[in-house]
């Protein structure tokens, strides 16, 4: 499996450090790093930031801190495929949440034996 360099929320980083290989340098609120099974730490990163409340698609996207935007669309639709995300219409907005099955697939990752 190849490791590639992504950018995590520090919270997210402090998290799921298992993932991490090697952690760089601080840019504002996420930390540059070399991460292992980059498509697992990216769902995870968007089912993180849902956990508390539900998000707009912009925040939801500026705070994933998925940084190319087609890639952050590919692994929305992936959760939204697998049913760990909803959306739903908010006015002009559409508001995502999460769903009982992935806040299950969240749990799967952050407890640890």
């Amino acid at each position: 499996m190849r490791t590639r360099m992504t950018y995590l929320p520090v919270e997210v980083a402090d998290r799921f450090s298992d993932f991490i290989i090697k952690r760089d340098e601080q840019v504002l609120d996420a930390v540059k790093t070399r991460a292992r099974d980059f498509s697992t730490i990216s769902i995870l990163k968007l089912l993180y930031q849902l956990r508390c409340s539900p998000m707009t698609f912009s925040d939801l996207y500026v705070k994933s801190n998925i940084r190319m935007k087609r890639s952050f669309l590919n692994y929305l639709d992936l959760c939204m495929a697998y049913n760990f995300i909803r959306k739903e219409p908010f006015g002009p907005n559409m508001v995502y949440f999460i769903t009982e099955k992935g806040m299950t697939m969240l749990d799967l990752f952050t407890q640890k034996a």
